[in-house]
This record gives structure tokens, sequence and C-alpha cells, in this order.
């Protein structure tokens, strides 16, 4: 059934009443029912996108970052309940390094497994639209790890979030809305340093975050076999993916990111499918290392990264930790369009000569120490040792049926405005209503002001998730 804007606003707005918005990075108070920014529709042309890949326009979806291809992915359950990619987005900026976020203050983005619900969703934004990542979660509490206020959202600018266009980010809180329409409790948002490809592991195989990283693998293989959103938990400081109680066990699992795990089971062809993914990924990662490839330079000095669509549009900028495909420059970039408006007060890394250095005669033993992301207070590599194996990026036979998402965010107070480039004002009403209050569509890809275009619920299929009714979805919700 449709339902007009107004309508669907005002259902939004009470199903947040009885929780306080996050401020994020504003001070403004505008009802939900009347912010025309958080209110704009799915574009035609990404609707069409869902008809033709079977999916419902509220059907649940899932969100994947990943700072070194500086992309953003949107994935969305189709009518049999497999997720696949919708559209990947270029991230205008990131800040800090590889690795994740460890006290408040570093700059880095955070990394780690995380839970959108629709308290974390804030239309006043004083960076266009944005939601919070939930940082820090369980996992991350437990190890003593400090930070607030990390967000994605619009604006291009980064001290510690994922900075979109304003274009972009109002397509994404769209998308994601609309999941909450469909009934959505909480999406999930993963956050890489980068693809967890064979090639990448080998190329940054001296970096001291590699445990961490190997353990995010763990539910990058999860997702990746069964294309659904992995159940994550916490234990012994570590994650743990897709758990469920042992056979012939009536008690629900307890999970304590600081205790000892449960006794606990992945179904056998979850299981059996990431073990098999991961044997054939290490099987190529020391193909390459015994080719001598290159190995990621450490303490390199430069803040973050930026899409190369993004820095071939700005005088002497640099895609900075971000890399440029091989088949790309950033003079061919250059021709293509950016998604959205890159804002003057933009603030693009510094340049670097070179990235990648020639793969060392010594052990890894002997790379100079970097802060490390330790996945244990004590000993990181002997945390993983008792932990199961990660799976591998082959597809399993089988689809196993989709998990519960897990809801693991807090909500935050305002934090102060990052600086970058040029100083900019903050948000008032007075300059919010200096800027246009809709951006378009990223879908023509254009920076023209022209406002979004109308769009409506997909017909036919059944829901994926049962809608119930709409103040029943958010009531376990503050």
């Amino acid at each position: 059934m449709k339902k007009s804007p107004l309508v669907r606003a005002l259902m939004l707005t009470a199903a947040l009443a009885t929780m306080p918005l996050l401020a994020g990075c504003n001070s403004d108070q505008m009802a939900l029912a009347t912010n025309a920014k958080a209110n704009q529709p799915v574009s035609p042309k990404l609707v069409a996108a869902m008809q033709e890949k079977n999916m419902d326009l509220q059907s649940p979806i899932l969100v994947r970052l990943f700072k070194q291809e500086a992309e953003l992915e949107v994935w969305k359950q189709d009518r049999t309940g497999v997720f696949q990619l919708l559209k990947s987005y270029p991230i205008c900026r990131w800040s800090g390094d590889l690795g994740p976020k460890i006290r408040e203050g570093d700059r880095q983005a955070p990394e780690g497994f995380y839970s959108i619900s629709p308290g974390q969703m804030n239309p006043q934004s004083s960076y266009y639209l944005s939601f919070n990542t939930g940082y820090p979660n369980a996992f991350d509490k437990s190890l003593g790890r400090t930070g607030s206020q990390l967000m994605v959202h619009g604006d291009c600018s980064s001290r510690g979030c994922y900075a979109m266009t304003d274009e972009q980010i109002a397509e994404i809180y769209a998308l994601g809305r609309e999941s909450f329409f469909g009934g959505q409790r909480a999406f999930q948002l993963q956050a890489y340093p980068f693809k967890m490809t064979p090639v990448n592991f080998a190329k940054h195989r001296n970096n001291p975050n590699m445990p961490f990283w190997k353990m995010l693998k763990e539910g990058y293989d999860h997702f990746e076999v069964t294309r659904q959103e992995p159940k994550v938990d916490f234990c012994e400081h570590k994650y743990v993916f897709d758990a469920a109680p042992p056979p012939g066990s009536s008690r629900p699992l307890q999970f304590n990111a600081s205790a000892k795990c449960p006794t606990y089971e992945v179904r056998p062809d979850i299981a059996e499918a990431v073990r098999e993914k991961d044997k054939q990924d290490n099987i190529r990662i020391a193909e390459l290392v015994a080719k001598g490839t290159p190995v990621a330079r450490l303490n390199t000095g430069i803040d973050g990264g930026m899409n190369h669509v993004f820095a071939s549009k700005i005088p002497d900028a640099s895609t900075g930790l971000s890399e440029v495909p091989e088949d790309k420059s950033l003079a061919v970039a250059s021709f293509d369009r950016a998604p959205g408006t890159i804002p003057p007060t933009v603030n693009p890394p510094r340049p670097s000569d070179n990235l990648l250095v020639a793969a060392p005669a010594e052990s890894s033993a002997s790379v100079a120490k970097a802060r490390v992301a330790s996945a244990s207070k004590d000993d990181i590599g002997g945390l993983l040792a008792g932990s199961r194996k990660p799976g591998n990026e082959s597809t399993a036979s089988a689809r196993p049926a989709p998990s519960a998402p897990v809801s693991t965010a807090a909500r935050h107070e305002p934090a102060p405005r990052p600086q970058g480039g040029a100083p900019k004002a903050a948000e008032t009403k007075q300059a919010a209503a200096s800027r246009p209050p809709l951006k378009p569509s990223v879908d023509a890809e254009t920076t023209s002001s022209a406002p979004a275009r109308p769009s409506g619920m997909i017909s036919g299929g059944a829901p994926v998730v049962s809608s119930n009714s709409f103040d029943s979805r958010f009531s376990a919700f503050r």
C-alpha cells in the first residue's frame, strides 16, 4: 500500500517520539515530519534497479565500507531472501590510517561490525544527513576503546567519520529509511580496512593490525559464502559469527564481550564453506608472498583517503591511502562525473610518492612496531588461537536461511564539528536555510541542482520481512 510522504513522515516521527533524536553534528531540533531532506524519495532509477534485481523497495539492507578502495556498498535482500549488491558509492573522504579506532581524538574511522537502528539516523545533521555507526560496540568497549560521534554523513569532511557528498548520503539515508518502514529493526554496517582478498592480505602482511583484520575477515567470509547478514556476538574480547546453541540445548546462548564464550556451534554447511574459502585464500596468499608481492608502507603520516573520482576534480589533490584502480589514473578519472557536490572547504589527503616497498628479506617480526590494533588486552595471537578458522571467497552451494540482525549500537551526544580546509561556520537554522534543502539524486551522476524525482513502491512479490504494525516494529527502541 502506498503512503503519502506526509503520512510516512508522521509515522516515522511517531516511532521516534519516545527516543531523543541524535544531535550528531547538529544542534537544531526540527521535527522529522517537516524535514524535507530526510523524506526525499528513492530515485526512480534506483527503484528500477531494484525491480531488475527482484528486490522490494522496503526489503532489508546491509552496508559495507572499505577504506583502501574508498567505497561504500549497499546490499539489499531480494525476494528469494538473498542479499545482492544494489549500488556502490565512492567515499569522498575518510580520515586516519588503516586500522581500528582506539581512542577519542585519534582521527581513526572505525573498523568492525555495527548495528544501525532508527534512533541512530540523524535528519538534523550539520553535515546534511547522517547516521551514527554505533562505535564503540561491545567488542570495542571490552578493550577499553573510546570515542563517540563516529558517523557516515555528507559534506565530504571527516574527522574519524566516513564522509560522502550530500547527494550520496541523501540516497543512502533514504534506503535505510525505507528498510525500517519495511520492518527491518536495524541494518548491519561492516567497516573494513580493505576488501578481504588474498592480494590485499599479501600486501599488508607485515601490518601489526593483521590478527584483528583476520578476525574481521571471518565475518566477511560468512557473508560472502551465505549472502546472509551474519549474526554477530562477542566473547573473550573477540567477534563470534553465526553462533547457534549445540544440538539438544534448550537454553539460549548468553554472550559477554569480556567473559568466556559459551558452548556453541556454527551450522555445518556454513562452517564447511568458510573453512574451504579460508583454505583457498591462504594458498593464494602464500603464492603471492613467494612471488615477492610488495609490502604496504607503515606509518606514512598520511591522513586517510579519498576516492579517485573526487581527487581528480580537486587541484593538486591525492587519493591518500586510498587506491587508484590499475586501469585508471587521476587524469583518466577526471573525465568521470563526481557523484555529487564537492564543497569548497574539502581538505584532501596529502600525496605520497609510493605506498609500497619491496618485499623485505627479514621476517615480519623485525618490522618497526606501529600502533597495534589488539584483539586482546594482552596477547592478540593467543586470542585467536582458540577461535574458529575464518572462511574463503568461494561461493557456498547451499544458501542458509537469513539470520537475525544484532543491535549493539548506542546513541551519543553532539561532538564539535571537525575543521578541514577553510573554516566553516557552525550550522544554525539560518545557515541551513542558506543552502539548498534538497539534493538531486546521484543516479544521474551529475551535480545539477534539480530536485529528486518522486518514486513509488515496487509492485509484485510478497514482502521478505513481515511488517506487522509500524509501532510494534520500533517498540524495543528508545
